[in-house]
């Protein structure tokens, strides 16, 4: 059986106003520090390219059509290990994305999803030529 949290942020906002609790870190196309997500809603279900995320939303690149208010739930693709969370849709940008909420997260998957924003947050280093 799945424990199931809601998202509590201490991070502050450190830049003008915004209806935002946390700021959100932008998330580097590269190689090494793409992040992608396994979403699935009651109407279909995608992988989708995670253009920016914070303890409490991130906003995907989708063509797929949501509503404001869809739930969706999320499985986070990457090496800290397994992310499962669900989100609520907040905006829609026709074409380009969707913009979320994250409502609740495992609390086992909790610490993987504090892993993963300090990966994003650490400066971009050189990696090794092959």
């Amino acid at each position: 059986m799945r424990s199931w949290v809601k998202t509590v942020s201490t991070m502050q906002v450190t830049t003008g106003p915004s209806r935002r609790r946390t700021s959100r870190i932008p998330v580097s196309t590269d190689i090494y520090n793409d992040v992608w997500v396994y979403w699935e809603s009651a109407v279909g279900r995608d992988i989708s390219r995670v253009k920016d995320l914070s303890p409490s939303g991130l906003f995907i690149e989708t063509r797929a059509r949501k509503r404001e208010g869809d739930l969706l739930n999320l499985h986070f693709l990457v090496q800290e290990g397994q992310i499962r969370a669900e989100a609520v849709v907040k905006h829609t940008t026709t074409g380009r994305g969707l913009g979320m909420k994250i409502s609740s997260i495992t609390t086992q998957d909790a610490p993987h999803l504090h892993r993963l924003l300090m990966r994003l947050r650490e400066p971009a280093r050189p990696r090794p030529k092959p």
